[in-house]
């Protein structure tokens, strides 16, 4: 059967008229019997039974009716969802993201996209780096951010900014107000950071083990928003990517730059490696491209 043929005996079963369904279709007599009589020969029998006066249905005709109407309810159904979605009016994409960037960089690049496409809806996965790797190779998102991983294996990686991880300290804390601190000075204090295995931490081991020095850990973590929390309360220090320096600030911690040695990763938009991404993944891939670089740190 072929949708043109379901449309040509829909049209008479529910005129009983080849004439006016001749109209309807806009098409000519000779056409529209070649249709029907297709259709019969496809199925193995009549459908209609027509003389010089009249046209009515035989019972398997009555029997194709209502399947007839509803097969061409749900075509004409897929194909303007489908349309809806390539102009995107409507759809649905899955982002993942490591929490730094959830909470601080995003939702600007989302409210902005939001404006554009206010029918397209968007999940974020707020997780840690490793995850955001894992969903985007395991196929569970269609993009993800996150820092730059160590292995491409099933993933392609695009760069947006270079971000450099600054102390943060309580408010009232001496070092709050110099223009720079060390790591000597600030590893004087109880240190709180992430738990593992949060990539903000091992970056911060892993930088400190080439200077031959330990992380001492004296509070850690799931959340950004708890260790900023026990930062301004004055538990101890902490350092952080820049781009939560919004964050703690809001949180009543103060960040000032860190160096000695400074901490510096890339920041990107995570692909499948070779991944054909819907329409609003794309759309949405523009937008975070954009809007994430407007946002980076200085």
């Amino acid at each position: 059967m072929t949708i043109k043929q379901l449309r040509a005996f829909l049209a008479v079963a529910q005129t009983l008229s080849f004439t006016q369904a001749c109209e309807r279709l806009h098409l000519s007599q000779p056409a529209l019997s070649l249709a029907i009589k297709g259709l019969e020969e496809t199925l193995g029998g009549p459908l209609l039974i027509r003389s010089t006066r009249s046209v009515r249905l035989t019972p398997e005709g009555e029997t194709l009716l209502p399947l007839a109407k509803r097969l061409l309810a749900d075509w004409d159904n897929a194909e303007e969802l489908l349309r809806q979605r390539f102009t995107l009016q409507l759809g649905r994409v899955a982002l993942a993201a490591m929490p730094s960037i959830a909470c601080n960089r995003l939702p600007r690049a989302l409210r902005r996209f939001r404006l554009r496409f206010p029918r397209v809806n968007v999940t974020v996965h707020d997780v840690i780096n490793e995850q955001v790797i894992d969903m985007v190779r395991q196929r569970q998102v269609e993009l993800g951010i996150a820092f730059e991983p160590e292995t491409r294996e099933g993933i392609d990686f695009l760069p947006l900014f270079d971000d450099t991880f600054v102390a943060v300290l309580p408010p009232d804390s001496p070092l709050a107000e110099a223009e720079s601190v060390d790591w000597q000075a600030l590893l004087a204090h109880d240190f709180i950071t992430l738990q593992r295995p949060s990539m903000v931490r091992i970056l911060l081991e892993q930088a400190l083990a080439r200077q031959h020095t330990e992380l001492p850990v004296a509070f850690e973590s799931h959340q950004l928003a708890t260790v900023g929390r026990m930062v301004a309360s004055g538990l101890g220090v902490s350092a952080v990517p820049s781009l939560c320096r919004e964050q703690m600030h809001e949180l009543g911690a103060r960040c000032v730059p860190l160096f000695e040695p400074q901490i510096q990763r890339t920041v990107g938009i995570v692909l499948g490696a070779g991944q054909e991404l819907s329409i609003a993944a794309r759309s949405l891939h523009e937008v975070l491209q954009t809007t994430l670089c407007e946002s980076s740190p200085t």
